[in-house]
């Protein structure tokens, strides 16, 4: 077996990074917060915020209680802010009807608003040591090399990636949960996409592609995230003017921050709008959601 478990969690019991969602006191819900923040956002970027949002709302019901646009002000420069409004609703159903506890298993988390399959079995492993395959980019990527030989993963499939890596765990719950975070470790450290640490990996000897002279990947080439002069940039500057104020703001003071381009940056405004991340009151004037104005 390329992937021996134990090798593999001896090695994330002694490197693996302190990260305060991992500890034994983080909650359900801290780490569901952590697994919301950290899609697509670095570790680095997401510590801060994170310690702020548990110090701020410890229990869904904080949360649920906060207007939306507090919540999108308090997510600050993390990106993707829909995220804070999917988390803001899945909080809002944890305190109605799960008595303000994020639930354990795997289908009842899949019901929350917002809870994609990974997200869902990332919280039951993480936060409750269930037997639940977790994978993400990482996890595709050590399991494609280690296991398959291959240089890299290829397309994302749901069905064939879970199976690989439920293929993989160790039969004890706490085992195979402390085996996830260990791959994804491995991962985000070792095994990365550009210049993997093989001197540095705990399955060097077994891994596939070492023994396979390490072949380059020839699949479907991955396409690259831009985003300096993206609707992303534009949207963020439009909400960043919005965070910066209480207040409502007339249009003038959001058409300064694109004026290259008046088109683009109005269809920016109105596909925040569409997604409910920002609202125009009746005087005309725009606003973060849920704030009540006068």
């Amino acid at each position: 077996m390329p992937l021996e478990s134990e090798t593999l969690i001896d090695w994330f019991d002694r490197t693996g990074r302190d990260l305060p969602w991992r500890r034994p006191d983080c909650t359900g819900w801290g780490v569901l917060v952590s697994e919301i923040m950290l899609q697509q956002t670095p570790v680095v970027r997401v510590q801060p915020i994170w310690a702020e949002w548990l110090a701020r709302w410890p229990v869904p019901s904080a949360l649920a209680a906060e207007s939306q646009g507090e919540v999108l002000r308090a997510w600050g420069k993390l990106g993707y802010p829909r995220r804070a409004l999917r988390l803001h609703e899945a909080a809002s159903v944890i305190a109605a009807s799960h008595g303000d506890v994020v639930p354990s298993d795997v289908d009842t988390l899949l019901a929350l608003p917002g809870i994609g399959a990974y997200t869902a079995r990332a919280v039951a492993a993480f936060a409750y040591g269930r037997r639940a395959p977790v994978v993400d980019t990482n996890v595709r990527r050590v399991v494609a090399r280690a296991v398959h030989g291959a240089g890299d993963a290829g397309p994302a499939s749901n069905t064939r990636d879970m199976a690989d890596v439920e293929a993989l765990l160790p039969a004890a719950a706490a085992g195979a949960a402390r085996f996830s975070a260990a791959l994804m470790e491995l991962g985000a450290l070792v095994c990365t996409a550009r210049s993997p640490k093989c001197a540095d990996c705990p399955v060097y000897d077994t891994c596939a592609w070492q023994r396979a002279g390490r072949p380059e990947y020839t699949g479907p080439a991955k396409p690259v995230q831009k985003f300096a002069g993206t609707d992303r940039q534009i949207r963020g500057k439009l909400l960043d003017v919005l965070r910066a104020t209480p207040d409502p703001v007339r249009k003038d003071r959001l058409d300064v921050v694109w004026p290259e381009d008046a088109g683009r940056r109005d269809r920016c405004l109105a596909s925040l709008l569409t997604d409910g991340l920002v609202e125009q009151i009746p005087d005309g004037r725009f606003a973060l959601p849920g704030e009540h104005h006068p």
